[in-house]
């Protein structure tokens, strides 16, 4: 199983990444915390991983630091959250603050996130509460550099967003509420946007 990938970035977008590793080509999903660390393309990442195996296919999941891992793995332990659904509550919520909505049991910021239900809020509040509280603090993260190419940065914020479950038309809606500057980043422009649907 891969536990720990380190390399070159060769390829960045918001949800996928693909990790130059002695010249093999990793595909790593990855939550929007921890795209919005990492480097520019051609930059050297090291990401702890969560390999899923199925019948049909290995993912690999990618994480910048260990509690956000484990986190991960905290969710998919809910039944009825996988792991495209525990990389997306952690794309939608920072695991930090989403450790804090778990304690206090904060069913509305839970069940904001696309694919989480009232129920599954429950579940995620009741099995997770305690496990959580054992948990170490988290790391504070800092927004990777601004990149250019405004009309390709606003494709890749939409591709993301429809990517984690909202509407194509509910993002451009909320896209077209935020004041974009021609030196926006994907990572800023992201967390406006997520702002935005999460309200």
């Amino acid at each position: 199983m891969i536990a720990l990938l380190a390399g070159k970035l060769a390829h960045k977008s918001p949800d996928f990444i693909i990790l130059d590793v002695g010249g093999v080509g990793y595909r790593v999903q990855i939550p929007f915390s921890t795209y919005y660390a990492l480097p520019d393309a051609g930059g050297v990442v090291t990401l702890n991983i969560y390999t899923h195996v199925k019948e049909d296919a290995i993912n690999l999941y990618g994480f910048r630091t260990m509690a956000e891992k484990e986190m991960f793995q905290l969710l998919i332990s809910v039944s009825g959250v996988g792991p495209k659904l525990g990389n997306g509550i952690l794309s939608n919520i920072e695991a930090e603050n989403l450790s804090d909505a778990l304690i206090r049991g904060d069913l509305a910021r839970l069940s904001a996130i696309p694919g989480i239900g009232k129920k599954t809020a429950e579940r995620l509040v009741l099995e997770l509460r305690e496990k959580v509280k054992k948990m170490g603090p988290f790391s504070i993260r800092e927004d990777a550099p601004p990149s250019p190419g405004r009309q390709d940065i606003r494709d890749d914020v939409v591709s993301a967003l429809v990517n984690l479950g909202y509407k194509e038309a509910v993002v451009q809606k909320a896209l077209e509420a935020i004041d974009i500057p021609a030196d926006a980043s994907v990572e800023s422009i992201l967390k406006q946007a997520l702002k935005k649907l999460m309200k």
